[in-house]
């Protein structure tokens, strides 16, 4: 499936989803984390992240001042003058990327700084933290970044019962 095709089933599946996940947040199996680890495994292990990079692609992570710090120490620039270069502070007060796509996404869809990437990107889609049902509105979003949060959402329903 092409990505153009993900994000149109995402939109179309939009409310299914939001009301299958919110189900999910009311009443939680126990084996939820569990479920999760196993769902998210066996979508990555079928979707290449490369092929896709969407996320670096149209998104922007959060950057906590560890990340700053760690990311101008490898282009050896201060901190302040990694914030002047890269970044920006958003609504929310945190600082993200002034521009999208990623500065840091080469042409094959690698990361240039992925042994140090900032936290969000590492964590990102989250399909794998734990109590992932408090993390519903992130999700519903992310499938409409993330092919492989989609697919997560998709397996979840056929085999999480509620």
């Amino acid at each position: 499936m092409n990505l153009e095709e993900y994000f149109r089933k995402a939109r179309e599946k939009q409310k299914e989803h939001q009301a299958f996940l919110a189900k999910l947040k009311k009443k939680p199996p126990k084996n939820l984390d569990q479920q999760m680890e196993e769902i998210h495994e066996e979508v990555f292990d079928r979707i290449d992240c490369l092929s896709c990079a969407n996320c670096c692609k149209t998104t922007g992570p959060l950057f906590t001042n560890k990340d700053i710090e760690r990311l101008a120490h490898v282009f050896r620039l201060k901190p302040s003058q990694f914030i002047e270069k890269y970044l920006r502070i958003d609504e929310d007060n945190d600082y993200v990327l002034q521009q999208t796509p990623c500065p840091f996404l080469d042409s094959d869809n690698y990361c240039l700084v992925y042994e140090d990437r900032p936290k969000a990107c590492r964590e990102y889609p989250h399909t794998d933290r734990k109590k992932f049902y408090q993390i519903n509105h992130l999700t519903i979003k992310n499938t409409l970044i993330c092919p492989a949060t989609y697919e997560v959402v998709e397996q979840m329903q056929k085999e999480i019962k509620l």
